[in-house]
């Protein structure tokens, strides 16, 4: 039975791809990705078959892997991030699932085995770098409203901001999606403080890695694109300062045994 690795590589540090990733591109033949993942990860994918295929194939990209896969390859399928969190590894399931429910005519795919390598994501790396900004109950949600209706995207971000939860943006703006973000935030004004600490991390761990604590008043899209992650604090997430120093954390309630 042939191997499928589904890859995360995190957030772009090479110090910070897991070495169970490592293995699973060395122990592989062929790597599929968008092209940026595999110049990141540098020298560990010399040697192997490149199948680079741009944004918006995704789909394309998951039935590669799997067809190479089937035909006796040791294949990685390869995305940044964990690969499990608004990534490749879904798609992969899908793509299984539809071929058992008779909707794909591939019978081979269901011979392959697959192994998903989880990663660091970026909502992970950005609370890193900024302290412990989620340090209680968090939740994340995708702003892209090209496979998910506004309306429920919507639904979801009043969910959060009523159950007071530090949610995490991904995908909060792109070219074509300039106004979600701007929506979203003025939704959880309904729920939180305007003096909210809002974490802006973009390139998170890589050369061009900036780091932007705002406030959710202030927060605005047009600070913002495609390579940032948003991540707003709950009612009592703290922004602390200590000289050049400043902090954000989310307490989990142990302020009374102190």
């Amino acid at each position: 039975m042939t191997k499928l690795f589904v890859v995360g590589t995190g957030p772009g540090h090479a110090d910070l791809v897991a070495p169970a990733a490592l293995k699973a591109i060395k122990a592989s033949t062929d790597l599929v990705a968008y092209g940026l993942y595999l110049d990141i990860l540098g020298e560990v994918c010399d040697g192997k078959k490149h199948h680079d295929l741009p944004l918006g194939e995704e789909i394309g990209r998951a039935r590669l892997a799997l067809d190479l896969a089937a035909a006796g390859k040791a294949t990685a399928l390869i995305s940044s991030g964990d690969i499990g969190i608004y990534a490749m590894a879904t798609l992969v399931f899908e793509l299984l699932d539809r071929q058992i429910q008779g909707e794909e005519r591939h019978p081979e795919w269901l011979d392959v085995e697959i192994e998903v390598v989880p990663g660091v994501s970026a909502m992970q790396a950005g609370a890193s770098r900024v302290g412990a900004l989620l340090g209680h109950d968090f939740c994340t949600v995708s702003l892209s409203d090209l496979l998910t209706p506004w309306e429920t995207i919507e639904k979801r971000v009043h969910a959060a901001g009523s159950g007071d939860f530090v949610i995490s943006f991904y995908n909060p703006v792109s070219k074509k999606r300039d106004w979600q973000l701007n929506a979203a935030r003025d939704v959880l004004l309904q729920y939180r403080p305007a003096s909210t600490p809002v974490l802006i991390g973009r390139q998170l761990s890589r050369p061009d890695e900036t780091i932007t604590i705002t406030t959710l008043a202030e927060l605005d899209a047009k600070d913002v694109d495609m390579f940032t992650m948003v991540s707003v604090g709950n009612s009592e997430s703290r922004h602390i300062i200590n000289g050049t120093e400043q902090w954000l954390y989310t307490p989990r309630g142990y302020k009374k045994k102190l």
